[in-house]
């Protein structure tokens, strides 16, 4: 081979990683696919979501329920485990409403209609609602609760009913930092070329925010209702009280405040995150159309 030949093939810069011009123009396409898959198919992939952000919430609540090491050990043990969730929506294929929000991304590009944005927003999150909730079902009737003498079903009290105490304020704010981190996974994610890249890529912004005490509305989809059905039982409730060193209220652990203390703030601060501090950001530094000209450009120039 010549000397032009092999000069011709090998590249100014080459690393595995996807650049981030790359990774928004990847996020603006899939947003159009996205935005024109049918209700149906959206619907049954939010269920999807809604099952398994549930699988990795169960799994966290079971992990730290008898834990005695220090808190910030046991919150960074609980959101490690808790990265399932979002392992399994991204790499298994499934719709989850507070990564769609980088849907935008594509609005912004006007290549989605407002009418678009409003159905998968929408139908994701009736999905992830519905999935959600027939995990906590299920994850009821395995009476898992009842393990360790009721602590793990104590813990998953203990968890909902801090969350329904939350001012609408701290709920919001915690909805938005929340969300950001969850669609930085998601960009991330588009980084990688492998099922690997995308595992690690998702490990440590998922298990920050969890660690953190953010709030995440499909996650809560989970987390409260499993608490409010635990608040029923008894010996749930006395275990709780043991694990708390003092007597719970819990007035507020109910369907009401669920929607009206939680879920509202809640995903109100997720679209804020993921839409604003995400979406719109990196459209507007690599996707607007003078920026993506030069972009362009300069990709070229390094791929000769």
């Amino acid at each position: 081979m010549t000397e032009s030949k092999i000069a011709k093939h090998v590249k100014l810069i080459d690393i595995d990683a996807y650049s981030p011009p790359q990774i928004a123009d990847k996020i603006d396409k899939i947003a159009l696919v996205k935005a024109k898959l049918g209700i149906t198919q959206t619907f049954a992939l939010g269920v999807l979501a809604g099952l398994y952000i549930g699988i990795g919430a169960q799994f966290a609540t079971l992990v730290i329920s008898d834990s005695t090491l220090h808190f910030g050990i046991n919150s960074l043990i609980a959101g490690v485990v808790f990265s399932l969730g979002l392992m399994l929506v991204v790499v298994g294929g499934a719709e989850l409403f507070t990564g769609n929000c980088l849907i935008i991304m594509g609005y912004v590009s006007k290549r989605v209609t407002t009418m678009e944005v409003a159905n998968n927003w929408t139908v994701s999150f009736s999905g992830n609602f519905v999935g959600s909730l027939l995990m906590v079902f299920l994850m009821y009737n395995t009476h898992q609760w009842e393990l360790f003498n009721h602590m793990v079903g104590a813990k998953a009290l203990l968890i909902a009913n801090t969350k329904v105490n939350l001012s609408f304020k701290f709920a919001l704010a915690r909805g938005v930092l929340c969300n950001a981190m969850v669609c930085l996974a998601v960009w991330l994610c588009f980084s990688g070329r492998s099922s690997a890249d995308k595992i690690l890529s998702i490990l440590f912004p998922i298990g920050g925010f969890v660690a953190s005490g953010f709030e995440h509305c499909v996650a809560n989809m989970y987390f409260i209702p499993i608490g409010i059905f635990l608040s029923k039982q008894p010996e749930v409730v006395v275990a709780a009280e043991k694990m708390a060193g003092k007597p719970i209220d819990l007035s507020l652990l109910t369907w009401k405040g669920f929607f009206v203390n939680n879920l509202v703030p809640v995903t109100l601060g997720n679209i804020v995150g993921g839409v604003i501090l995400v979406g719109i950001v990196f459209w507007f530094v690599y996707l607007r159309p003078v920026i993506k000209i030069n972009f362009n450009v300069k990709q070229d120039f390094f791929d000769k």
